[in-house]
């Protein structure tokens, strides 16, 4: 996929780390946005290195390339044009999206990316920086013979769903309303929940609307997206609480990112600019 932006990036993180020369990770002459790459005074990168952690399993926003242990998507994309922003390396950890805020209040790594939703809940938590803005879509089987336009129309239906997302609050808070309730079916990955479609064993999935379309588009013609986008929210970078500094550096380099055009860039390499930040 979109390899030019990964060589590039690379590219300037070694120049900066060879001469400390920002200007040579930038598309135009006048170097961007200083203060989107000042560390100084960030705990968590003392060491050089940003360390986030992702569910990758979620394409297009993080998977695997096939056959290998080399993460892509969207958010890897991001999160690699922040370091480089920054001037630093990265590394990834791979996590289940249940345990993923767990494990970063507890320093398995500074940084979550990874597809989730900013909620009054989760930011009792955690600290975020908004980086695109998401709405949820509906995936069900080719001809949708269930006639399923919207959330609503998924009362009484079995409805296949990922642990842990912002996905099966929606479906809990719909229930209320239903005559008939849903049947909510959870699993540990989407991927797995998509299956259960395909198979006959749930009437639907709900995920990211991304990720439903892109689901549907590789499914072989077996299933098709709702054209509907439910309730886009922003998704954000996580970090603890005491991690002021670290917060601050992430949203300047987000925003020297946006301001220089490699984020306009990034989104359309996977043809997402429906998503950038509002």
């Amino acid at each position: 996929m979109p390899r030019l932006f990964r060589t590039f990036l690379t590219l300037c993180v070694v120049a900066l780390a060879a001469a400390f020369v920002f200007a040579a990770c930038n598309d135009d002459d006048d170097g961007g946005d200083d203060n989107g790459g000042d560390t100084s005074g960030v705990p968590e990168l003392e060491d050089g290195v940003l360390n986030v952690g992702s569910d990758i399993a979620y394409a297009p926003f993080e998977f695997f390339e096939e056959g290998t242990t080399t993460p892509d998507g969207l958010d890897i994309d991001l999160a690699e044009a922040i370091a480089a922003q920054l001037g630093v390396e990265i590394e990834f950890l791979n996590i289940g999206f249940d345990g993923i805020i767990p494990s970063l209040d507890v320093g398995d790594f500074d940084v979550l990316i990874s597809a989730m939703t900013i909620t009054d809940e989760r930011s009792e938590v955690i600290d975020f920086v908004p980086y695109i803005t998401v709405g949820t879509g509906i995936v069900v089987p080719a001809g949708n013979p269930d006639g399923i336009t919207g959330v609503a129309d998924l009362c009484g239906k079995t409805v296949a769903v990922q642990i842990g997302t912002i996905q099966v609050d929606i479906l809990e808070v719909q229930n209320a309303l239903c005559a008939e309730e849903i049947n909510i079916v959870i699993f540990d990955t989407n991927p797995v929940a998509v299956e259960d479609v395909r198979t006959g064993g749930s009437d639907a999935n709900f995920s990211d609307f991304p990720v439903a379309a892109e689901d549907a588009a590789l499914s072989d013609g077996a299933l098709e997206v709702v054209d509907t986008q439910i309730d886009p929210e922003p998704y954000g970078l996580g970090v603890r609480k005491t991690s002021t500094e670290l917060n601050q550096a992430l949203a300047d380099a987000l925003q020297a990112i946006i301001d220089n055009g490699i984020y306009a860039g990034i989104l359309a390499d996977w043809d997402l600019e429906a998503v950038a930040l509002q």
